[in-house]
């Protein structure tokens, strides 16, 4: 199998160039794929196109990450409804810090026949001077056909329109291709199928000006089953550093997957076989209660992004909520697990004796209405403190009951939690 039937099989293949699937059988290629540095971290948005240069390593082919911090100063208006606010070289440059960070965990830049490169387009797009891009590159494209691309005519129609800025875009996605072609021999662009027009701009240009045959092929943009935006959750944009979307968070993400989402996202996003996955399908149909197929997700994608440790760490704070030990986690790891649970804060005085009871931490939490009630509560094993069964409503709390002297995690039943914290 080359890699085309490998992008094919894993519905990863949206469009792509004639005579790619025989190049790709024949011959190892150079081939990049841009990334924009317009926040301090990519998303799970980026995750496709990520794997789709990692597959390409793996298939013997040489991938080159774009860190466009030449680009990344204007905005690519594709996808986008108006424009962007444009980013100062100095936040390009410290967004490209976790880019390349990131992109260091799926592609190998130490192989020995086809390292993975990381370029930054500002190498090249930043000394050229505006005469020299006009009459070198600018001439090459008629105002018609830049008029005729999806993301340009769309904002054409909006209120807001276009500015010369964006509208200017597609060239320099295109030089770029150009001077990989020329620097690495790079015959190949990859991307979202919202880049097609942009790749095409590219190989044309290197047609008429090396006389070079140059080839183009884009992934689905990735869609949830509900109609959501992939990536997108309550909380905001599902992050790939740790620092921005915690190894928990980011685990509970994939465990949440739909059951009519989980088989499509085991083939874009993980390296499980076809029989493997195959395997995981008749879960779905025959015991999807068992959700063994998100599990398994879950745990390839956050090994691959964070790392076994941090993995097995993910997993031991999911099964927290189901009532599995709590000890030799910090207080940080405890509120990410309980950010949604209500909480209560106390100051540090009433535990400072002996006097605050679980019988009062349940009253003040509101788990239980009255002390009798609390008491009747405890004695029918329904509560638990940081998820150990609580014997006794008469039992003393002190401050070394809370994890880190910060948190005390009450329990009701199997699913009702409280947090009792101290306030700083």
């Amino acid at each position: 199998m080359n890699l085309y039937d490998e992008f094919e099989w894993r519905g990863m293949l949206y469009e792509a160039t004639p005579d790619l699937r025989n190049l790709l059988a024949k011959e190892k290629v150079t081939a990049y794929i841009g990334f924009d540095p317009s926040a301090p971290s990519l998303h799970v948005g980026s995750l496709l196109p990520i794997m789709g240069l990692a597959r390409l390593q793996r298939f013997g082919h040489a991938p080159i990450a774009i860190a466009g911090g030449g680009t990344g100063l204007i905005g690519d208006p594709s996808g986008k409804t108006k424009e962007r606010q444009l980013l100062t070289l100095a936040q390009v440059e410290e967004n490209l810090v976790g880019v390349k960070e990131q992109l260091s965990h799926f592609l190998d830049f130490n192989a020995k026949e086809n390292p993975a490169r990381i370029v930054n387009n500002y190498d090249w797009l930043g000394p050229i001077t505006m005469m020299e891009f006009l009459r070198d590159v600018g001439k090459h494209f008629t105002v018609n056909s830049l008029l005729g691309k999806e993301a340009i005519s769309r904002r054409l129609e909006s209120e807001e329109g276009i500015s010369f800025t964006e509208f200017s875009y597609p060239l320099l996605q295109a030089y770029d291709y150009l001077v990989l072609h020329a620097r690495y021999k790079c015959t190949l662009q990859m991307g979202g199928s919202d880049q097609w027009g942009n790749i095409l701009a590219g190989t044309d240009l290197i047609r008429r000006l090396r006389g070079a045959r140059a080839h183009a092929l884009v992934f689905p943009l990735v869609t949830t089953s509900a109609g959501v935006k992939f990536g997108k959750t309550e909380a905001g944009a599902v992050w790939l550093d740790a620092k921005l979307t915690s190894p928990y968070r980011f685990y509970q993400f994939w465990l949440n997957t739909d059951d009519r989402d989980v088989i499509t996202y085991l083939k874009f996003f993980t390296w499980l076989s076809k029989a493997e996955i195959d395997d995981l399908e008749q879960t779905v149909k025959s015991a999807p209660e068992k959700r063994e197929a998100q599990r398994k997700l879950a745990r390839e994608v956050t090994a691959m992004l964070h790392g076994e440790t941090e993995l097995e760490r993910a997993v031991r704070a999911s099964e927290v909520l189901f009532g599995k030990e709590i000890s030799g986690l910090g207080v940080n790891e405890i509120l990410d697990i309980f950010a949604d649970v209500p909480s209560t804060e106390i100051d540090k005085s009433k535990v400072d004796g002996d006097a605050f009871t679980l019988g009062d931490a349940l009253l003040i939490s509101g788990l239980a209405p009255s002390k009798g009630e609390a008491k009747r509560l405890v004695q029918g094993g329904g509560v638990a403190m940081n998820n150990v069964r609580a014997e006794d409503a008469r039992k003393s709390i002190a401050a070394s009951d809370f994890i880190d002297g910060q948190v005390l995690v009450l329990r009701k039943g199997a699913k009702h939690y409280h947090l009792i914290r101290i306030a700083p």
